[in-house]
């Protein structure tokens, strides 16, 4: 296991959901559980029921303590309000009743953050489609958050390897869209989030690399003038407010440069463009976690992989990071109301 203590002293509680029922999920959140590293770096809430837990234990071929009582030192069972269907759910492929699941557990959680009773949350893969069919109208989870919590918060997604860092400025959108949808606020919006991010990781003065959008960064115009009239632009205005920020670089290039240590953190256009470069550099690694929340919210950075279902051969990494991630950022927030 890769649990991480908190670089506070704050032991914060996390929230765990179990995410799509049908995929990989509850493995990696029962064989995380069965470590006792994880209840010694966080008190736990698991998001669910019963059942949930007993089927993820099977899923993982482990056993763990839980309770329904807090404060006793062991994972507490909290009840989320999702109907089970009758027969239990269908494992390995996207369904309505596993996106009802995954989005009633996450509501709970996010409730729970609401209410101050968690200082982070982690959750297990998801499947879009099965969101989509539960009824989910935003793109995607992160919208969805924004949704759930109503406090004016907005969310764009990092992505998190031990030595690098992303942010997008446009995110699950298509391809045809993404040119319109970059603009200069935005731009430096997400390039000061991405600043703050990595402070937050013990970076006091990050160098962040911006991407361009277009090839050759737009070869001076003659593939596109976003580079000239918006990128370039927002990258002076951040530094002019504190950001050590350069670019736009051809995003072919980039990630070469940050892989060398050039960067400590990248800003992309838009969602392929960093997380190719990510998955390569670490896929059993990555953490997906929803930047500018009032609480934070991590995830492994890959799917819910419907073909290694029940193998019990599913790769830990990713999640492990995911949650060592929360519980730094957790013991952070904790810290930080209390001394208020």
């Amino acid at each position: 296991m890769t649990t991480a203590p908190a670089t506070t002293t704050a032991r914060p509680r996390i929230a765990l959901t179990l995410g799509d029922p049908a995929g990989v999920g509850p493995e990696l959140v029962a064989r995380q559980l069965a470590d006792p590293a994880t209840t010694a770096a966080a008190e736990i809430l698991i998001i669910g029921d019963e059942q949930e837990l007993v089927d993820a234990m099977a899923d993982a071929g482990v056993e763990f303590a839980w309770t329904r009582e807090a404060g006793t030192g062991v994972p507490q069972l909290v009840e989320n309000d999702g109907e089970r269907p009758e027969g239990g759910f269908v494992r390995q492929q996207a369904t309505r009743e596993g996106g009802l699941w995954a989005m009633a557990s996450l509501r709970r959680a996010l409730e729970l953050s609401k209410a101050g009773e968690v200082d982070a949350i982690v959750f297990a893969p998801l499947n879009k489609s099965s969101l989509h069919l539960a009824g989910m109208a935003e793109n995607d989870e992160m919208s969805w958050f924004e949704t759930v919590l109503a406090d004016g918060t907005s969310a764009t997604e990092l992505n998190i390897l031990p030595e690098l860092v992303t942010a997008r400025v446009t995110s699950h959108c298509s391809i045809a869209q993404v040119a319109s949808l970059i603009d200069h606020d935005l731009v430096v919006e997400r390039g000061e989030l991405l600043k703050a991010v990595l402070q937050a990781r013990g970076i006091e003065q990050p160098r962040i690399g911006v991407c361009a959008l277009n090839p050759h960064a737009g070869e001076s115009g003659k593939f596109g003038r976003e580079e000239i009239d918006i990128i370039a632009p927002a990258i002076e205005e951040l530094q002019r407010r504190g950001v050590d920020a350069a670019g736009p670089f051809p995003s072919d290039t980039i990630f070469l440069k940050a892989r060398d240590g050039a960067f400590d953190g990248v800003l992309t256009m838009y969602h392929d463009q960093g997380q190719i470069a990510v998955k390569l550099l670490g896929f059993d690694r990555g953490v997906t976690m929803a930047g500018g929340l009032s609480v934070a919210v991590c995830t492994p950075a890959h799917g819910t992989a419907f073909d290694v279902v029940g193998k019990r051969i599913a790769n830990t990494g990713a999640y492990e990071h995911a949650f060592a991630t929360a519980v730094g950022v957790g013991a952070q927030a904790r810290e930080a109301r209390a001394a208020d």
